[in-house]
């Protein structure tokens, strides 16, 4: 029998390891989809966390009562979850055009809708097998502890989000990835079919159906890719994202996580990037240059400069660039892969010009280009008389008033470094910030220099006309706050503008998930509450950690991988921790939740006093200990209900839902209207809540 309850234990811990990969493929693949921002990542979050509390709640009312019909179903179920990741994400890839129209743009709803109902199946089914896996090892030994199987699920998440994040993402594809991930388990299914001397036959069909349809699936990698209107002529998986380039007729088109960035067709806006700034100055020498754009460098190659220092992240972006005409080298090109905002913290180069070809801020990602602490940045490495330039969305005729307000943020946080800010209006908006007086004749200075730019020489005075310039600066709004790294004003209205756009609100949205969510709490012991806040807690501060972290250091994949790994990793050691004491009262609840606020003050405290100069070592060892606080409470908790089959559902769920609702309010409310500070304000006031019921309810029962 010990035999059977290592084959069960194994099947935890292989179904961590393919949920955990499974996740993470599927978050690139949805935002690849969806051209997504930290909505659509919340969504997902919160989705596959709903999901699997759902699944985990439903699995308290199937209770198997026979030792070998329970083994062949829980070795049934198993092998159906190695048969779903593949499924899952050609569903993700296919349905998208199936469901909406080629080309759209989709909104709110649409977005959750599709997400919940591609990702249902498996994550319904990851959450029943969990606490199933513990009802069927009771029927062996009916005092087999819930926590044990909670640490073996840490073990498992843990060894996937490394192997993801430390191997597979640099090494395979996400299909590849799905079918390396779920080898153990489909191997720990077939393990406990045969120490459970279960027909076999039945068994071997199934994995062998797993086998094929994973092997599918990395076959038909590529072929999932393919687009009716485009010829797909460049693949790769980077650890930044999906890097494609397609073909249309004689247009290339390099494509990344589904957002086309540049084309080698599209003259007029090279021309426009290139020469709006460089045309203010006399002999531009050192040009920075931040991400690209088609036929850029042959712009810049008229004023022949000194050196040019191209930077852009992803090594992986640039070969494709290369290789397919979409910049071309020239005399003085430096091309370095390096995080654009990293790189002009760490050099001590000057440059004439600073250009920013980067998209507006519509993640947080982006915003940290567009705040007081870079603006004050770039000024430190511009020459005497240089210039900054940068652009966000432009407009035809009429001005819609969130991205008026977004112009006039971004216009007073950038007015405070530079004694001249010129806006030229057209299909985007363009800032050229300065210390010496701006020209708004372009076309005449570059008369003068002597330089072709055949559309700036026939278009500019039409789209960009004095009246147009006059007007545009009075609709900036003089008395607009600042947008900062951690107060990040400009993504309030960014958001409001993404609903705007589709005429919908969140709030319908929010407002069920808090009715559903009270309704839930109102039936929860004060235990499992403590679960659900520390939940709450746990997935918030990772959301911060990560949006802190990237803030400072930026999109720097690797480490961020490595972040989700601690606070999986604290889990297991907390767990382990807590089992082995000896009395588990409530006292150690109260305890860990007093711990757990102070962590939130000290982050807090650290981020405001260290601004720009937190460690890396700070972000990691939070990280691990808040998770393995978190971990030592689930063990008591789960204790103090009795440690049930229902109070050991109860608590798994709570746990998943907790965390789903701290992804949702974090992602969503908190850090977008609040900021990273008053988020982890907020974090401290709903673990008092729970530290509150726990000191409450230990007065109740003192005798």
């Amino acid at each position: 029998m010990k035999k059977i309850s290592h084959a069960v234990l194994w099947i935890v811990i292989s179904t961590g390891i393919s949920s955990v990969v499974l996740q993470l493929v599927s978050i690139r693949e949805i935002l690849a989809r969806f051209q997504g921002n930290e909505f659509v990542i919340a969504l997902i979050l919160f989705s596959w966390l709903v999901l699997g509390g759902l699944g985990t709640f439903f699995a308290k009312w199937v209770t198997p009562r026979h030792l070998g019909p329970s083994f062949q179903r829980l070795t049934l179920l198993s092998l159906v979850l190695t048969i779903l990741p593949a499924v899952q994400v050609i569903t993700i890839r296919s349905a998208y055009d199936v469901v909406f129209t080629r080309g759209s743009s989709v909104g709110f709803y649409p977005t959750a809708l599709y997400i919940i109902l591609t990702l249902a199946p498996y994550g319904l089914l990851l959450g029943f097998v969990l606490p199933y896996s513990l009802f069927t090892l009771r029927i062996l030994t009916p005092e087999y502890p819930g926590s044990r199987i909670y640490i073996m699920d840490n073990v498992g998440d843990m060894a996937g989000g490394a192997l993801f994040s430390l191997a597979l993402v640099y090494l395979v594809t996400p299909l590849t990835a799905v079918c390396m991930a779920n080898i153990p388990l489909i191997g720990a299914s077939l393990l406990l079919a045969f120490r459970s001397k279960a027909p076999m036959l039945k068994f071997y069909t199934l994995a062998v159906l797993a086998g094929v349809i994973l092997t599918a699936g990395i076959l038909l990698e590529k072929t999932t890719l393919d687009q009716p209107d485009s010829e797909l002529v460049h693949y790769r998986e980077s650890r930044y994202g999906r890097i494609e380039v397609r073909r249309q007729h004689e247009m290339r088109t390099l494509y990344i996580d589904g957002v086309p960035l540049f084309t080698n067709q599209n003259q007029n806006m090279a021309e426009e990037i290139i020469h709006y700034p460089l045309a203010q100055i006399d002999r531009p020498r050192r040009i920075l240059l931040i991400s690209g754009e088609g036929g850029i460098m042959q712009e810049i190659d008229k004023y022949h400069p000194d050196s040019i220092d191209y930077v852009e992240l992803d090594p992986e972006v640039t070969q494709a660039e290369l290789h397919y005409g979409l910049i071309n080298p020239i005399r003085g090109l430096h091309i370095i892969h390096q995080d654009g905002r990293a790189f002009l913290a760490e050099t001590a180069k000057s440059y004439d010009v600073v250009i920013l070809n980067l998209p507006e801020p519509e993640t947080f990602q982006l915003n940290r280009f567009f705040t007081d602490e870079f603006y004050s940045l770039v000024k430190r490495r511009l020459a005497p008389g240089g210039i900054f330039s940068f652009s966000m969305a432009g407009f035809d005729n009429y001005l819609p008033e969130p991205q008026r307000k977004k112009l006039s943020i971004i216009h007073h946080t950038v007015r405070r470094y530079f004694q001249h800010v010129l806006l030229l209006p057209g299909q985007q908006v363009y800032f050229l910030c300065s210390d010496i007086r701006l020209s708004t004749d372009i076309p005449e200075r570059l008369a003068q220099k002597g330089i072709p730019a055949p559309y700036i020489s026939a278009y500019y005075h039409g789209n960009v006309s004095p009246p147009r310039i006059r007007h545009l600066k009075q609709l900036i709004e003089p008395n607009m706050a600042s947008n900062f790294d951690y107060r990040p004003r400009i993504m309030r209205i960014m958001f409001s503008q993404w609903f705007k756009k589709y005429a919908t609100s969140p709030g319908g949205f929010i407002l069920l998930i808090t009715v559903l969510m009270s309704l839930y709490l109102a039936f929860l012991s004060a235990e499992s509450y403590v679960l659900f806040t520390t939940g709450f807690v746990n997935m918030g501060s990772e959301l911060l950690v990560i949006f802190a972290f990237q803030i400072i250091f930026g999109y720097v994949y690797f480490q961020v991988g490595i972040i989700v790994t601690v606070f999986l990793a604290g889990l297991l050691p907390g767990a382990w921790m807590s089992e082995r004491l000896q009395n588990k009262s409530r006292r150690w609840l109260i305890i860990t939740d007093a711990v757990l606020i102070l962590l939130s003050g000290c982050f807090l405290l650290v981020i405001y006093l260290g601004n720009q100069e937190v460690p890396v070592c700070f972000f990691m060892l939070f990280g691990f200990i808040v998770s393995l606080v978190s971990g030592f409470q689930f063990p008591v908790a789960l204790h103090l209900r009795g440690d049930t089959a229902s109070a050991a559902a109860q608590s798994f769920s709570a746990d998943l839902m907790g965390a789903a609702c701290g992804t949702l309010f974090t992602s969503l409310v908190l850090i977008p209207y609040a900021g990273i500070y008053w988020t982890a304000m907020a974090l401290m006031g709903i673990k008092t809540s729970s530290l509150i019921l726990c000191k409450t309810r230990a007065r109740a029962l003192r005798p």
